[in-house]
């Protein structure tokens, strides 16, 4: 009886051991998608409004009432929202407006960090703000020579905002506000 059983045996285990020996299942990473954007080339923006500035070539701007302007960015689905309004004795309630609006976002932000901006020279003072996580917008800024002009800018995305995702967009369009205040001039 034991010598039918070891040809037996032989074959379950040769075929056990052919069978068990294929590598181990290994799932594979998570693919993220990689955005580039073009590097970055500026323009002069002027009309009848009492200030002009650099923005960006690939944007498209658009006139709004009062010399409010949106920028448009179609590939990264975002906007740049541009508000003017001229200082006639109220420039702490426009200050109050402008921070109000920026710290309205403290519930989903993780993180709201503050950069001055000062050039005595052109007469531009103002605040740039990033506002880091879940928020609706990842940076605003506000500019004002005190006396005449008070600009407010504010991107948002048309996206439900996930800020892991549109982190390289949102990093992008920073770097173009921060230019397009640094580079403001008053009329």
């Amino acid at each position: 009886m034991f010598k039918k059983t070891i040809p037996f045996l032989v074959i379950a285990l040769t075929s056990l051991l052919s069978f068990s020996c294929k590598d181990a299942v290994i799932p594979k990473p998570s693919a993220y998608l990689r955005l580039d954007y073009p590097q970055a080339s500026y323009m002069n923006f002027e009309n009848e409004c009492p200030f002009a500035f650099e923005m960006n070539s690939e944007a498209v701007i658009q006139k709004e009432p009062n010399c409010g302007f949106t920028i448009t960015y179609p590939k990264m689905k975002a906007t740049i929202y541009l508000t003017y309004k001229p200082v006639t004795k109220n420039i702490n309630e426009l200050l109050r407006d402008a921070q109000k609006l920026t710290y309205e976002h403290v519930i989903k932000a993780d993180d709201i960090l503050e950069q001055p901006y000062l050039n005595p020279d052109k007469k531009v003072y103002g605040m740039f703000y990033q506002v880091e996580g879940n928020a609706a917008t990842n940076s605003q800024f506000y500019a004002t020579d005190s006396t005449s002009h008070f600009l407010t800018g504010s991107v948002y995305f048309y996206a439900k905002p996930n800020y892991d995702s549109i982190m390289p967009a949102a990093s992008y369009i920073k770097n173009d506000m921060q230019r397009l205040m640094e580079t403001l001039k008053w009329k």
